[in-house]
Parts: structure tokens; sequence; C-alpha cells
């Protein structure tokens, strides 16, 4: 290629089929569209994008996409209704217009420092501040930019924010709701929507096999029971544990915590949910090295996922010890249970 294109574009063109090849992981149609390495990074899967959409076709008025990078959620905002991009980098912003072109939106993109847009109070707008360190940003708000002060005071009646999964929900005003949203069993991002679109103060979210499964923590309900585990395991779902919501799936399951501080929960039935992976448990005895060995060989387990919840140690070396050589596979969980060291052996449940 060199031999008949200037040696820049060459590597543009070399970067952006990197580039799709990453991509698509989060993007269905990423052969098609143009991406920057930071853009990728940052931009929303397609699946979790195509679920905030929803809530934005609720409203009547003009959308803004601000920070709207390549245009993740310019897409999906876009294909059901005119939104309006707004980017500081040129090739950025160029990139986000392109995106939106080939992939069916309906959207124009236009490059300005965000801080300057006026921001009309009947719209709704979508802002997905830039991740910063916290050292180099400064104050209790810091690692976005623009600042998570700066996005909580924007005057259009519906905001929504995406922040990352970790924020602390005490630096989320009181009327907000703060949705927690998995993409399978991984934690994908926090979504900071306003008072005009709030359902509660926080949402467990989770999107499997083209499902949305969503439900409102009720933080008036108290602690899960905790009790000694029972013949099953439910292990809850990032977005649950962020939520707050551990005791009200419980109370939706008729389960219970084997732990105070262990989120995993039990019961003497399948706990079937998309909330969490279920587990059935064929061993339960307290963590040591040379019973659980024993134990999976009686079992005839060759090979283990080993989860830890609340121990320490060196999942490796742990398995190295073991010297396994059955024929079964099995997921073998240390955790806690009333405080007290603990190992499980589990199967996943019998598909039917």
């Amino acid at each position: 290629m060199r031999q008949r294109w200037p040696a820049d574009l060459v590597a543009a063109a070399t970067q952006q089929a990197d580039l799709r090849r990453h991509a698509t992981a989060k993007f269905p149609d990423a052969d098609r569209l143009l991406f920057t390495r930071a853009g990728l990074e940052q931009a929303t899967t397609a699946a979790v994008a195509v679920h905030r959409a929803t809530r934005f076709a609720e409203v009547a008025g003009s959308v803004l996409d601000l920070c709207c990078g390549i245009g993740g959620d310019l897409l999906a905002i876009g294909r059901r209704q005119h939104v309006i991009g707004v980017d500081r980098d040129e090739t950025t912003a160029r990139y986000a217009a392109h995106n939106a072109r080939v992939g069916g939106a309906s959207a124009s993109v236009v490059v300005a420092d965000v801080h300057h847009v006026r921001v009309p109070s009947a719209g709704a707008v979508f802002v997905d501040p830039a991740r910063r360190t916290a050292t180099a940003s400064g104050g209790r708000r810091g690692g976005y930019s623009p600042d998570l002060d700066w996005c909580l005071a924007l005057p259009a009646g519906r905001v929504c924010i995406k922040a990352a999964p970790g924020i602390d929900r005490a630096l989320v005003p009181h009327g907000w709701e703060t949705e927690f949203v998995a993409e399978g069993r991984e934690l994908k991002e926090a979504a900071l929507w306003s008072p005009a679109w709030a359902t509660g103060a926080s949402r467990a979210t989770v999107l499997a096999g083209g499902a949305v499964h969503s439900f409102v923590a009720d933080h008036d309900t108290g602690p899960a029971e905790v009790r000694p585990p029972g013949g099953y395991l439910l292990d809850p779902s990032p977005a649950v544990t962020r939520a707050g919501a551990v005791a009200d799936l419980a109370t939706a399951l008729g389960a219970w915590q084997i732990d105070r501080r262990i989120a995993f929960l039990s019961a003497d039935h399948l706990l079937a949910s998309p909330f969490g992976r279920s587990l059935v448990v064929e061993a339960s005895l307290p963590f040591g090295l040379k019973p659980l060995a024993a134990e999976l060989r009686r079992l005839d387990i060759g090979s283990v996922d080993v989860r830890r919840r609340g121990l320490a140690g060196d999942v490796d070396e742990l398995r190295r010890r073991m010297r396994l050589t059955g024929s079964r596979r099995a997921t073998v969980i240390l955790t806690r249970v009333v405080n007290r060291p603990w190992t499980f052996i589990c199967a996943d449940p019998p598909t039917t």
C-alpha cells in the first residue's frame, strides 16, 4: 500500500482497520464506522445506548448530545429522533457525523466547547464527560471533564449524565436517579437521570439476550436475613450490588444472605434470575486447602473456575496446589459464612 499511497494515509487506514476489529465488541456495524482510539474506549456499547435511547424517545423537544465523541449514543438516539451532537475535537466530530450518516441516524454535529453551548430549558440533554484523574481535576467531584457539578447544573428539563460505574452515590443530588447498567455479567456504567426522569434513588438494569431486566431499589427495605447456606446460591449482578438492591432481590426470590458483608444469596430452591448467576451447591465446607482438594477429588472435578468474595489469596497458586485430575468442571467459591472463611463447590443448574 505504501508504494501507491502516502505513508501517513496508509498508517491512518491500517489504524482504522485495527480499531474496527476491536470495535465489533461494542458495535455490530463496526465495519462501516470510523473510530479514534480514545473515542472507542469511552464509547457506549450499542446495547446500552439503545436501552438509554428509549427514555429519550419520550422527549418532544430538541435533544443535545454533549461531548458526543465518535457517536455511540448519537446513533442510538438519532435513530428515534433528531439529535444535535457537540464535541470540541474536530476529527472526533467529523467521525461522529460520518457514523450518524452511515448508521441511519438523524443527527447534526457541531464543533464547539460544550461550556459555550446554549442549552434550551425545554429540551433534553445527554452528556458523556471525559474521564480524568481526581488528582488532575482536584476536588471531591473530580474525575470528569466537564466536571460533575457543571453537568448536574445543566438547565434543561431532562438531563442524563453518563458516569463511571464506581461513582460515589453520595455525589448524586437528592431527587436524581442513579441507574447501574450491566451487559450480561459485566457492569458497564452508571447513568444519572435528573428528577423529571427519575423513578427512584437507584435502579439496577441487566441487559441479556436482547432483553432488558430492570428494577428500582427500595431503600426502605430492611437488611436481608442472614442464615447458614442452603443447597443453592445466587451471585448477584454487580448492577444489583452497586444499586444497593441485594435485600430487594433476596425478598423477591425468597432467599437470604450467607454473610452480612457478602452479597451471595442462598435458598433451598433454585434461584433462577436474570439479576445473578445461579449455582447448585455440591459441597459446602470451612475453608482449608487439604479438605477442599479431597472433596474435589471425591467429586471427580478436574477443572475449576475459582471465585473469591471476601477472602484474599492467590487463585493461580491455589489452583496449582490442588493438582486436579478429574473429568468434571466446577465453580469453587472462596468466601465467608457468618464471618468464617468458607468454600463452596458448585455446578451450573441443569438446562431445560
